[in-house]
């Protein structure tokens, strides 16, 4: 579990870290640089899964070794699917990454949603529905490893 006090916000108790696949993780199906060591560290605290229609049929590959549960989606209604995957492991307890359109509703929903901008760009649905914009996922993933500089982004 990753406990951060916000000062002046909340206490956040997370306990699963939820990760869109292809153009969060991964540009065209392969795995971006640093995302494997950062992903293997963050999984020391907190239970890792990573969401995708798979679309180019590659994650099964990008993601062997990696301590991580992998759930391939339908690609009709992700959002819908990404978002009931969450609230069935209590989105209370989730910090969810992403960058799509169909990642909003689990940005949202999440105790805390991470859009990042990556090569595929960033839908302007999912920047809204998040509470922190990073310039990248390792950026993302290191406010996670460095929880004193996410509280400084959120603190009141």
């Amino acid at each position: 579990m990753l406990k951060m006090d916000i000062p002046g916000d909340t206490i956040m108790e997370l306990q699963f870290l939820v990760l869109d696949y292809n153009g969060t993780i991964a540009c065209d199906g392969r795995l971006i640089p640093g995302v494997m060591d950062r992903i293997t560290d963050l999984a020391k605290s907190l239970s890792v899964h990573i969401l995708t229609a798979d679309t180019f049929g590659s994650v099964r590959t990008e993601l062997n070794g990696i301590p991580c549960e992998t759930a391939i989606i339908p690609k009709e209604k992700q959002a819908e699917a990404k978002a009931d995957y969450i609230r069935q492991l209590g989105a209370e307890h989730c910090v969810c990454v992403g960058n799509g359109r169909n990642d909003a509703l689990m940005l949202k929903e999440a105790k805390l949603g991470i859009a990042v901008i990556q090569t595929e760009g960033t839908a302007l649905e999912a920047l809204l529905a998040s509470h922190v914009l990073t310039s990248g996922i390792l950026d993302a993933l290191d406010l996670l490893r460095h929880p004193l500089r996410l509280a400084a982004t959120l603190r009141s």
